[in-house]
């Protein structure tokens, strides 16, 4: 007699929530998360003007070791920072201005640069999720009080499969 096999259970998201107190420690956050990131992963980056998105970004950029300084991409939608050794390049994309979901992105052509890509989408909730069902979603949240306060609550969520064993752990240093 055969037993069937057990349903397919999708993987629980896994979260990480880390203080940060200081640019330097959001761009040492994005070396950090660098060190866990492979080609083919989406990072959508959540989070009000001035939160540290790009800081972030700037972080995971010399983490990876790519070429070209990584600021925000604003004006141009997107920049791509290839590697300058083996790793992965970077796909760095700002859908601030964008405002349809991913029929606006598909210009951009991301689907095409996921697989042999990191790419990193500010501002892509609504927008880029369709994109593949293993991402990464980083929200980030200024401290309650100041604005001009430099403390930040980020929270790194792991949705998918690839993310079951990724030690995001490791992020709160």
């Amino acid at each position: 007699m055969e037993v069937p096999a057990a349903p397919h259970r999708a993987a629980e998201p896994l979260s990480v929530a880390i203080t940060v107190n200081s640019p330097e420690e959001m761009r040492e956050l994005g070396r950090r998360l660098a060190g866990l990131l492979r080609a083919g992963d989406l990072v959508m980056l959540t989070g009000e003007l001035g939160a540290g998105k790009t800081t972030l970004t700037r972080g995971l950029g010399e983490g990876l070791g790519v070429r070209g300084a990584v600021t925000s991409p604003t004006f141009v939608i997107a920049r791509v920072h290839p590697s300058l050794g083996d790793g992965p390049p970077l796909v760095h994309v700002d859908a601030y201005r964008l405002g349809g979901g991913l029929d606006e992105m598909e210009d951009l052509d991301l689907d095409v640069s996921l697989p042999e890509s990191v790419i990193v989408v500010e501002w892509g909730e609504g927008k880029v999720e369709e994109l593949t069902e293993d991402r990464l979603e980083v929200v980030i949240h200024r401290a309650q009080g100041d604005t001009t306060d430099e403390v930040r609550h980020v929270t790194a969520t792991g949705l998918g499969a690839r993310w079951v064993a990724a030690r995001l752990e490791t992020l709160a240093g």
